[in-house]
């Protein structure tokens, strides 16, 4: 029996993929569980619509990903923390920190957009990436500055 997938079924295929299965294992486990649906052409062409209509929304998305990584590129944010001895912070930069110095600048960004492998300890210029969305990345600075007493 030939039928449209609803979800990703490991081992099977994703949304929108047209499988042959046996009928027993359609009938009895992917019909009734709304995995998946009989292959008729008005499902076929109802399936397609979607798809097209996610792949729209989708483009919309990453075409304002971009704009946002552009206005992002090279921006250049400033952190004031206490410092020690040898240069070293009480404590680090984090992604929180950078958040919240790029909100100042009037962009809304999510800290888990921002990309670090490690907190920041140390008084300098460092660049940080920001994922907007897949393979969209914008390069920023983050000055880390000794906090004024």
């Amino acid at each position: 029996m030939k039928v449209i997938l609803l979800e990703e079924l490991e081992g099977h295929g994703s949304f929108g993929e047209t499988i042959t299965v046996k009928d027993g294992f359609a009938n009895n486990y992917l019909i009734p569980r709304r995995l998946a649906i009989p292959a008729t052409d008005g499902n076929i062409r109802h399936i397609q619509n979607i798809l097209t209509q996610k792949a729209r929304k989708l483009e919309k998305i990453r075409a304002k990903a971009e704009e946002l990584a552009k206005k992002l590129e090279g921006l250049e944010i400033v952190i004031k923390k206490p410092i020690g001895k040898n240069g070293k912070l009480f404590g680090a930069v984090t992604t929180s920190d950078i958040v919240k110095a790029i909100k100042e600048k009037g962009f809304d960004i999510d800290r888990k957009q921002i990309v670090m492998t490690s907190p920041i300890k140390n008084i300098g210029l460092y660049t940080v990436k920001v994922r907007l969305h897949n393979n969209i990345y914008a390069n920023i600075k983050v000055d880390v500055q000794e906090e004024a007493k």
